[in-house]
């Protein structure tokens, strides 16, 4: 069972936690502090169908619009790619006998282009119609702690600090790729979101019991500028910019609620208005009771 320690680092009352109640976004403030202005939630469409009546859950006209995106992805994606392909094709054709150093230049840089833009269409495809996740009963603490590890030199380089921490250790039942594919998006878009020079991320976990189902919970937390109303209402959009909110334009967040949508799970979003946000992604625990799984990680 989790220790005070554990959730308290990021502001969550144990009780509360195996009650099945989610936290308010001024208990998942970074520095711990209870800020002077208004709070919002926002739930990822994980949540629908689960009948609850919580004011913050999203309306059946939210999950249909994403659906609806979804499958004009699908067909854009797929009409985008073919003549992508015949141009990516040509230039490498082109490259193999241009000798003129200009040229080649010319060339390198449109396929360079061609291949970001293949790259975008992954990420369409990904969103669209995501590979069907082959889940695996795993630590989560580990696959956070390898993904804050990787992001340590893009922190370092703008001068933030991210850490990891947690007392107890979470066992999840996930696909592993698909996982690291959530964390990776999490942590980058903190690192777009926080100030250069006085970021702070903070990655860890948590074990919680609702509606009589035991999660395992990745949680990500930053200083950064935090998410205005609209943010909120399109955080989930692809192509949707975030950039006044300091976070990055694409495919990202939106690949990260179809992934874990797939696995049965949700994301928890807690956000002031220039304070910071906290994701919480809320996993399949593995079938073995929590109190069983856990323990202490020193």
């Amino acid at each position: 069972m989790e220790t005070a320690a554990a959730v308290a680092a990021f502001g969550t009352d144990p009780a509360r936690a195996h009650s099945g109640q989610l936290a308010r976004a001024d208990e998942l403030r970074i520095d711990g502090t209870v800020p002077g202005s208004a709070v919002s939630v926002f739930l990822s469409p994980g949540l629908a169908g689960t009948g609850s009546n919580d004011p913050c859950s999203p309306s059946a006209l939210e999950v249909a619009k994403l659906a609806a995106l979804a499958e004009f992805a699908a067909g854009a994606g797929h009409e985008i790619n073919n003549p992508l392909a015949t141009i990516v094709g040509r230039v490498q054709a082109l490259l193999k006998h241009e000798q003129d150093p200009g040229r080649r230049q010319s060339l390198a840089t449109i396929a360079a282009q061609a291949f970001r833009i293949r790259d975008m269409i992954g990420d369409l495809m990904v969103f669209a119609r995501p590979p069907v996740p082959v889940p695996q009963r795993l630590v989560l603490n580990d696959a956070i702690r390898a993904v804050v590890d990787r992001f340590q030199e893009a922190a370092s380089e703008r001068s933030c600090s991210l850490t990891f921490q947690a007392d107890v250790t979470a066992f999840a039942t996930v696909d592993p790729t698909q996982l690291n594919v959530v964390l990776s998006e999490l942590v980058r878009n903190s690192l777009d979101a926080v100030p250069a020079s006085a970021g702070e991320i903070r990655a860890g976990v948590a074990l919680m019991a609702l509606d009589g189902r035991d999660y395992a919970v990745s949680i990500v937390a930053d200083n950064g500028r935090g998410l205005n109303a609209t943010d909120r209402a399109h955080l989930f959009d692809p192509f949707y910019s975030g950039r006044e909110a300091g976070r990055g334009l694409g495919f990202g967040l939106c690949k990260c609620w179809r992934i874990v949508a797939n696995h049965g799970g949700w994301i928890d979003i807690a956000s002031t208005l220039g304070v910071g946000s906290t994701f919480r992604v809320f996993w399949p625990a593995s079938d073995v009771p929590l109190e069983t799984l856990s323990r202490s990680t020193g």
